[in-house]
C-alpha cells in the first residue's frame, strides 16, 4: 500500500500527534520503522497534565513525571484543536484592537450579510476585541497621505490600552496591505510599549478590504497567545526535539511559525492529508471523508486534488487564510442524547472528555457512544481498559442500560402509556431511534458537500474514520446511496498518522 511513509531514522522515535476535543490520538513510528498506536483522554486533570506529552512518556516506557529523553526523538508532528476550543468558547487573549479614525465599528457593521434573511432579531456574533482604539491617521488608496500620523496620540492610546492590563494588539489600518508605513512606526512603539503579541495587518492578511483584513489581524493577535504557550509547554518538555505543527491548510510548521489565523483547522486538516494519501495508496480516486471523532463529524471532499477555502467563517468569525475545505456537524460519540417532551434530539452540546459519556464513568450524560453501547455496536470488552479512578476498567454498560430505562420511563408517562407497557417502545429502539437523527444530521452534512455541489455522491466511495466512523459508517452509506465504504488499517487514529503523512509547507497571500 502506498502511503508515502517519511524516511526513517535510525534509532529514534517519531511521533504523529492529534490532540482531538474528546481523544489525544498517538501515531509512533519506532526506530525499527514499525508503527504503534495509542489513545488517550484528551483530559484527565487526575493522570496527567498534558494527554500528548503523557502519550509520548507512554510510547518510550518512561514514567509519567520523568523527564523526556529528547535524544531518543527525530520529530513530533502534531495537530491541536486548542486554538478551535478557544475560538469556541471565546477563550482567547484579551485584545485591543488599534484601527484608522472613523473606522472604530467598522468590524461590527461588516458586510451585513444577512444569512437568515427572515429574522427580524438579529443576533450578532460576540466580537473578538476587548476595547477598540482609533488612531488619527489616513493613507489613500495610492499611498499619499491624507491625515499625518499622529504619534504623541497613538503613543497615548496604546499606553491606555496597556494600562488597562491589555498585552495583545491587532493594528489594522487603512490600506495598509499596500501602504504599510503607519502601521511598522505603530509596530514600533507597540514593541516599545511591551505587547507581548502584536498582529499587524500587513503580514496577517496583505490583501485589500479592511474588513475581512481586520478580522484575520484581530483572530490572530487573540488566538496567537494561546497557541504560544501551548507550544512552549511542549517544546520545553521535548527539550531540543524538531516540533512540528499541523496547519489548517494541510501544511507542517515549524513550531516557532505556528500562528493563531493558520491553527483553526489543525487537526482535522491532518485528517483530510491522511485520507487522500492512504485512499489514493489504495487505488481509489474519488472519495467522501467521513471523520467522526467524540464531539464532532468533520466531512470533505478529495477528487485528486485538495479542496481549499480562502475566506471562511468559523465559529460567526470571518477569518481570511487558506485552510482545507471540511464541513463540520455538531453529531460525534460525545454528543448528548435529549427528549425535550415533544422530540428526540442529538447534539450540538457535547459531553466531551471530561465528564464524557455515561459509559465513562465519571457520572456523565447519555450520549451516540452509550447508544452505541446499548444496541452492542460498541463491545467493552473489546474497547481499551482506560476508565475509572485508576484508569483501568472498561466501558459501564449497566449505567447505560439504567440511564436508558429512566429516559423511556420518562417517554412512556409523556405519551401517557404506563411504564411496565411492553408493547411499543424498547429501550433499543430508543437507542436506534437516537442513531437515526445523528446519522441523518452526518448525511445532511455530506450532501452540503457534495450533492449541493454538483457531484453524484453515488459514485464516490465514503472513507470512515475517527474514532466513532466505524460505527455509523454503513448507515451514512445507506443513507445516501453509495455503495462502497473504505476502511484504512489506522482508520480509528487516520488524523494522527495523516500528520506523518504530510509535507512541511508554507502559503503566502499578497494583493497585487
Amino acid at each position: 500500500m502506498h502511503n508515502k511513509i517519511p524516511p526513517k531514522e535510525p534509532g529514534r522515535w517519531q511521533f504523529w500527534i492529534d490532540r482531538g476535543g474528546t481523544f489525544t490520538d498517538i501515531v509512533a513510528r519506532r526506530p525499527d520503522g514499525s508503527l504503534v498506536t495509542h489513545k488517550l483522554l484528551s483530559e484527565d486533570p487526575v493522570q496527567y497534565a498534558d494527554a500528548a506529552l503523557a502519550g509520548i512518556r507512554d510510547l518510550l516506557g518512561v514514567a509519567r513525571d520523568a523527564t523526556i529523553p529528547a535524544d531518543q526523538i527525530a520529530a513530533v508532528k502534531m495537530g491541536t484543536t486548542i486554538a478551535t476550543n478557544a475560538l469556541l468558547e471565546r477563550k482567547g487573549e484579551p485584545t485591543a484592537l488599534f484601527i484608522t479614525r472613523g473606522f472604530r465599528d467598522a468590524l461590527r457593521i461588516g458586510y451585513q450579510n444577512r444569512p437568515r434573511i427572515f429574522d427580524r432579531h438579529i443576533v450578532l456574533p460576540e466580537m473578538l476585541y476587548t476595547a477598540v482604539h482609533e488612531i488619527d491617521e489616513r493613507l489613500g488608496a495610492h499611498g499619499e497621505i491624507v491625515t499625518p500620523l499622529n504619534l504623541p496620540q497613538a503613543r497615548r492610546e496604546l499606553q491606555s490600552a496597556f494600562g488597562n492590563g491589555l498585552r495583545a494588539c491587532a493594528i489594522v489600518l487603512m490600506h495598509a496591505y499596500r501602504h504599510p508605513q503607519h502601521e511598522l512606526q505603530l509596530l514600533d512603539l507597540a514593541q516599545e510599549i511591551g505587547f507581548t503579541q502584536i498582529s499587524v495587518s500587513h503580514r496577517v492578511s496583505p490583501l485589500m478590504k479592511l474588513v475581512s483584513r481586520g478580522d484575520t489581524t484581530v483572530a490572530d493577535a487573540y488566538l496567537s497567545p494561546v497557541l504560544r504557550r501551548y507550544v512552549e509547554r511542549i517544546t520545553r518538555e521535548l527539550g531540543g526535539v524538531n516540533v512540528m505543527f499541523m496547519q489548517s491548510s494541510g501544511g507542517l510548521t515549524d513550531a516557532r511559525r505556528f500562528h493563531g489565523k493558520d491553527s483553526v483547522l489543525s487537526g482535522p486538516a491532518g485528517g483530510v492529508v491522511g485520507m487522500a494519501r492512504t485512499a489514493q495508496g489504495a487505488g481509489f480516486d474519488r472519495i467522501i471523508g467521513f471523520d467522526m471523532g467524540g464531539t464532532s463529524t468533520d466531512v470533505s471532499h478529495f477528487a485528486g486534488e485538495y479542496e481549499r477555502a480562502f475566506d471562511t467563517l468559523v465559529a460567526g468569525v470571518r477569518m481570511r487564510a487558506p485552510m482545507m475545505s471540511i464541513h463540520t456537524v455538531a453529531a460525534g460519540g460525545g454528543s448528548i442524547l435529549q427528549f425535550d417532551g415533544a422530540r428526540f434530539r442529538v447534539g450540538p452540546e457535547s459531553a466531551g472528555a471530561n465528564p464524557g459519556p455515561a459509559s465513562y464513568r465519571r457520572g456523565g450524560p447519555l450520549t451516540v457512544t452509550d447508544a452505541n453501547v446499548l444496541l452492542g455496536k460498541i463491545q467493552p470488552r473489546h474497547f481499551p481498559a482506560v476508565f475509572g479512578p485508576q484508569a483501568n476498567q472498561t466501558l459501564d454498560e449497566a449505567t447505560v442500560r439504567l440511564k436508558f430505562d429512566q429516559l423511556r420511563s420518562e417517554v412512556m408517562a409523556r405519551r401517557g402509556a404506563a411504564p411496565d407497557d411492553q408493547t411499543g417502545l424498547t429501550v433499543e429502539k430508543l437507542a436506534e431511534g437516537f442513531v437515526s437523527i445523528a446519522v441523518q444530521q452526518m448525511a445532511n452534512a455530506i450532501k452540503k458537500i457534495s450533492v449541493a455541489r454538483g457531484y453524484d455522491v453515488t459514485r464516490y466511495t465514503l472513507q470512515c474514520f475517527g474514532g466513532a466512523g466505524g460505527q455509523h459508517a454503513c448507515l451514512v452509506a445507506d443513507a445516501l446511496g453509495m455503495n462502497q465504504v473504505l476502511v484504512h488499517p489506522l482508520a480509528g487514529v487516520l488524523s494522527a498518522y495523516g500528520m506523518g503523512l504530510a509535507d512541511q509547507s508554507l502559503m503566502r497571500e499578497r494583493s497585487i
